[in-house]
């Protein structure tokens, strides 16, 4: 319960103390005539990942880290399974280039951390209106398109369900990929759950392994394989999150 404690005082001091920098950026941005983007966007990046390594430094978790030389220097599209509050914080605190997550609308709902999730190229998908949902995709392309990253879990939502499990993933979430030509990298998490969700609200300290499986470029597929690109992607995690079970 102490750690649970001390990562709450943390996120709100960060986010309390954060202010004054998205204030100083944003007139940075009006008052600057040759304002530098990329390297204001980098900032927040390195600032967001500074405090969410101090926020796993706090739950004491133990991560193992495989492959992760398998992730191109160009904007991908990350895909993972997703099983925790902390999945966010693991991969996106590893994160080299921008990156922006796809995540639930309701995340609008929370002052200053919305601010920050934008800033960041974050979108907010409207599950219950697809017509908003094919908006947030378009978006996430052409966010690729101009060399931003994009993570989805393509579950669409947290699994409840037992270890190793995982729902069927959702097919839209690769039209990022295949419209920009990107290459999807598939990211594999042992254990997560373990962190948090099996016993709310205590965080116990634990040992979650990461697996970045290699680039998927769906142009470089056979027809029958991209016409059932979710699922394969679904099996290549579902072999590998199986086969890391025994590494926690």
């Amino acid at each position: 319960m102490i750690r649970f404690i001390l990562l709450v005082l943390f996120l709100f001091s960060f986010l309390l103390f954060g202010i004054p920098m998205l204030i100083i950026e944003w007139a940075l941005s009006k008052c600057i005539k040759n304002f530098n983007k990329e390297a204001s966007d980098y900032r927040s990046l390195r600032v967001v990942q500074w405090a969410f390594r101090g926020l796993l430094w706090i739950t004491g978790v133990e991560v193992t880290v495989i492959g992760e030389e398998n992730v191109p220097d160009e904007p991908v599209l990350f895909i993972a399974n997703h099983r925790s509050y902390f999945d966010i914080l693991l991969t996106y605190s590893r994160c080299k280039r921008l990156t922006g997550y796809v995540a639930k609308k309701e995340m609008l709902r929370y002052p200053i951390l919305r601010d920050w999730m934008k800033r960041l190229y974050c979108l907010f998908l409207d599950r219950d209106n697809p017509k908003e949902g094919l908006k947030s995709i378009l978006e996430a392309i052409d966010h690729v398109k101009r060399g931003i990253s994009i993570c989805i879990f393509p579950e669409g939502t947290r699994n409840d369900g037992e270890e190793l499990s995982m729902l069927p993933f959702h097919s839209g979430s690769f039209k990022i990929a295949e419209k920009s030509g990107c290459a999807i990298v598939p990211i594999s998490l042992n254990n997560t759950h373990t962190m948090f969700e099996q016993h709310i609200p205590r965080i116990e300290k634990t040992h979650v392994v990461i697996e970045y499986g290699k680039p998927i470029y769906p142009k470089e597929l056979d027809k029958e394989t991209r016409k059932r690109i979710a699922p394969y992607c679904q099996e290549i995690i579902q072999e590998t999150i199986n086969r890391n079970q025994a590494l926690v």
